[in-house]
């Protein structure tokens, strides 16, 4: 099933809207799939081009949303479904604060969204089980994550701590006094 999907109208619909919208008391038809599709890198596409426009991608992000792993576009009159390689966010800052209970781990995506890590937004890393390799992601929203960009991976491993216990060791990050593992250690 396909529709016909126009940029302009859902601005138009989400022009009196800031912030991030109350898209889950939101129950509009579905209307169809559209071109659309977040690379895993976090750029985005419609209809096999990048959009280029970053507040355009912005607007989509602001009311993108997940039911099971199908992803849409979701406004108060229509729900179009979209293509989604790994996740729908890539996270690309990390900033490090003091808190009322220790370390806070804000992060920032490419699309704007700030996300303290806690526990209602916590860290989590795949490992590939042919190559070893860690994927780390990040509870953004409404069941959506974002995936980490290498280079703040690697920062998370620098500032965590390694904790020894019967089944091993693992590597640890804190924030707002939650710990996550970034994976067990081959010593």
């Amino acid at each position: 099933m396909s529709t016909t999907f126009d940029p302009a109208q859902l601005g138009q619909q989400l022009k009196d809207e800031t912030g991030i919208p109350p898209l889950e008391k939101w129950n509009p038809e579905f209307c169809g799939d559209i071109d659309m599709r977040i690379a895993a890198d976090g750029r985005w596409f419609y209809e096999g081009s990048p959009i280029g426009r970053e507040a355009m991608v912005k607007m989509f992000a602001r009311v993108l949303w997940r039911e099971g792993d199908k992803y849409f576009l979701k406004t108060p009159v229509e729900k179009v479904g979209i293509q989604v390689d790994d996740v729908p966010f890539f996270v690309t800052q990390v900033e490090r604060r003091k808190g009322e209970k220790g370390i806070e781990l804000i992060f920032t995506t490419s699309t704007g969204d700030r996300v303290l890590a806690d526990a209602e937004h916590p860290i989590r890393v795949e490992t590939d089980p042919k190559t070893g390799e860690p994927s780390p992601y990040l509870m953004i929203r409404f069941g959506m994550e974002g995936k980490l960009a290498r280079n703040l991976f690697y920062q998370l491993v620098e500032l965590g701590r390694v904790v020894h216990d019967k089944k091993g060791s693992e590597l640890i990050v804190d924030s707002t006094g939650e710990a996550f593992s970034l994976g067990k250690l081959r010593l």
